[in-house]
């Protein structure tokens, strides 16, 4: 096992590593910009090292600053969190290169499912579903874009092979639209990404986004854990999770766990992971994409397996034998995540940085909260506007909800805009209560204006 980990990352998932490790008996390391040398993830590490300036691209993503922090602090392993260098190739290979042990897939996994055209071809030599599309990039001035189209069928969508969080993304419901779309597409893929690169799939109407955790150890074993359904999203970006799925039967949570668990087969994948798909009314669902890391929404997996998953990863990292078998794994209950942002839900979730005057978080029978701020804490700009994530666990569905209802409404937060109401109302909507939710569930149910 390793004797001190340096934790790559900020905010809660950084708090979060530090508590596993805890547990484990590792000495930890946390980083931290200049402007966050107050975060409750340098009170609550062992040791701390500024890595730079306020800028992400100067401190989080400082790859040099970061490796010489792990020499300098004797460190044996460096954990990434999520986001930041988390699915980022380069830095694996320097962490491997220095002797420092990355708590991650091999760069060669990260790299084929970093690229969405790989990643969809290994899909299919694996006999995973997938949706039909160009089977590589597109270019505006190409003539076959229109026939390709076509083929496949409007509406499509247009989609960035580096992509994620909605970016280099368009719809295009008409051979009019499809040129520009990829043109513009091109341009948000090349700024967030470095890589112009697009291609086209079929657009599915009204799906459910489900995704599956899966684990592997080094000696070739694997197994997949019970589904999350994270479908209402904004800006194709996740806000509430939960699981299980009210919509997976018995039956094709085993389909489809099986079908993930082919996909870190195929990898020879090892720690932690989540393969993601679009689900259909029917039932037919299709491989979008794989995170090769520790998701924001592991906590309602842990709630409803009892399985710490960060405790997993790293022992899985440390060489330890995968103890966990998918046919034994038991739902426990469901639990419902609440993703609370500094941003304003009535304007478009504009960004609200700004300090935190009053704090009140909730707590009670059934409710985690995973966050690090507190009051007095100022949300930086610089980096992402996530406040807190208020986890429900409830023997069943009914009554997660009502416990997050009473969690959503015990909560104040002062001094800057933030989502919770937003949950609330969403918590309350009979459609949500129902369990009929599709990704276009906000503009559908909440916003409808």
């Amino acid at each position: 096992m390793f004797k001190k980990v340096l934790i790559a990352n900020r905010g809660e998932i950084a708090c979060r590593i530090i508590r596993a490790c805890r547990e484990l008996g590792i000495k930890t390391v946390a980083i931290h910009s200049e402007i966050d040398k107050e975060g409750m993830h340098v009170k609550l590490a062992d040791q701390s090292i500024c890595v730079g300036y306020a800028s992400a691209a100067e401190s989080y993503l400082n790859i040099p600053s970061i490796i010489a922090a792990a020499e300098i602090s004797a460190a044996d392993a460096i954990h990434p969190g999520y986001g930041f260098l988390a699915e980022n190739t380069y830095f694996a290979e320097v962490c491997q290169a220095c002797g420092i042990k990355f708590i991650g897939p091999s760069k060669e996994s990260i790299e084929q499912m970093g690229d969405k055209i790989s990643a969809i071809d290994l899909m299919k030599k694996s006999g995973v579903p997938t949706i039909p599309g160009s089977n590589g990039p597109v270019n505006p001035d190409d003539p076959k874009i229109f026939s390709i189209a076509k083929k496949i069928g409007y509406p499509v969508i247009v989609k960035a092979t580096a992509g994620g969080g909605g970016k280099g993304m368009r719809v295009v419901t008409s051979q009019e639209e499809l040129q520009n779309a990829i043109i513009m597409a091109q341009a948000e893929a090349k700024a967030a990404f470095g890589n112009q690169d697009v291609y086209i799939e079929k657009y599915i109407e009204e799906p459910r986004h489900i995704e599956f955790q899966i684990l592997g150890d080094k000696y070739g074993r694997t197994a997949y854990l019970p589904e999350r359904d994270c479908s209402i999203q904004r800006k194709h970006q996740k806000l509430v999770e939960e699981s299980p799925s009210p919509f997976i039967s018995h039956a094709l949570r085993k389909k489809m766990g099986k079908a993930a668990r082919n996909v870190a087969s195929a990898l020879k994948y090892v720690t932690v992971g989540t393969v993601e798909f679009l689900v259909d009314k029917k039932g037919h669902f299709y491989f979008m994409e794989m995170n090769t890391r520790i998701q924001v929404e592991h906590p309602v997996t842990e709630m409803i397996t009892g399985i710490d998953l960060v405790k997993e990863q790293i022992k899985l990292a440390a060489g330890e034998k995968l103890s966990i078998s998918s046919e034994k794994v038991k739902i426990l209950g469901h639990s419902i995540e609440c993703r609370i942002n500094a941003e304003d839900p009535d304007s478009n979730f504009v960004p609200s940085p700004g300090t935190i005057n009053r704090l009140f978080l909730p707590g009670g029978p059934g409710i985690r909260i995973d966050s690090h701020v507190y009051s007095g804490y100022t949300i930086p700009p610089f980096y992402d506007s996530l406040i807190a994530k208020i986890i429900s666990f409830g023997s069943d569905r009914q009554e997660a909800i009502a416990r997050m209802q009473r969690a959503l409404k015990e909560v104040q937060i002062e001094g800057i805009k933030n989502t919770s109401s937003l949950h609330y109302r969403i918590m309350n909507n009979g459609v949500f209560c129902k369990g009929n939710v599709t990704t276009d569930f906000l503009s559908k149910n909440i916003f409808t204006n």
